[in-house]
């Protein structure tokens, strides 16, 4: 029996309403993933499939409904609770996509080679990805992560290279 390995698509953030829809910050660009079945994640515990009613988008975000959650205390309960799938749900993608899951962990260069750190996290805010690059000193970058700033990503070498925005790594690598 092989292992499954799951990929975080959301984190529920709060209840919607008092019939047990759960508001979540979704950051997938498929909305298929939504339906059938999710796996949620209460901090270290082990995933628990859940089928889904219902998933429909509400101001950048997601509402689910869950069938084992009819009530507000229910939802109140799943906040903070990753939402999770199976990597082999995850559709298969074109020569130019990546999943952020393969980002994490790679060094990140400069456009003259130079490496500023490693992938560590990632932020979403109002659709916008941001990735955490922490530098060699633990200093923490937050990059927009946009086509206009990412040069190149190559999967094999495990590098990204990157063109900041102009002061964008003084804010953040200047001594204070």
């Amino acid at each position: 029996m092989t292992e499954t390995h799951f990929i975080e698509i959301g984190l529920i953030v709060k209840p919607h309403g008092l019939r047990g829809e759960v508001c979540v910050n979704y950051f997938a660009d498929s909305p298929f993933l939504l339906k059938g079945s999710v796996w949620l994640q209460k901090g270290k515990s082990n995933p628990v499939e859940h089928k889904v009613v219902s998933s429909r988008p509400h101001k950048g975000q997601e509402l689910l409904t869950l069938e084992s959650c009819r009530d507000r205390n229910c939802a109140e309960e799943l906040r903070n609770v990753k939402v999770l799938v199976p990597d082999v749900d995850l559709p298969e993608l074109t020569e130019e996509e990546v999943y952020l899951h393969q980002l994490e962990g790679m060094t990140v260069l400069l456009e003259d080679g130079s490496k500023l750190g490693r992938i560590t996290a990632f932020q979403f805010n109002l659709g916008a990805e941001v990735w955490v690059i922490t530098t060699e000193d633990k200093k923490e970058v937050l990059f927009p992560a946009t086509e206009e700033f990412v040069r190149n990503i190559d999967l094999e070498e495990e590098t990204i290279t990157i063109a900041p925005p102009p002061g964008l790594l003084d804010i953040y690598l200047s001594e204070k």
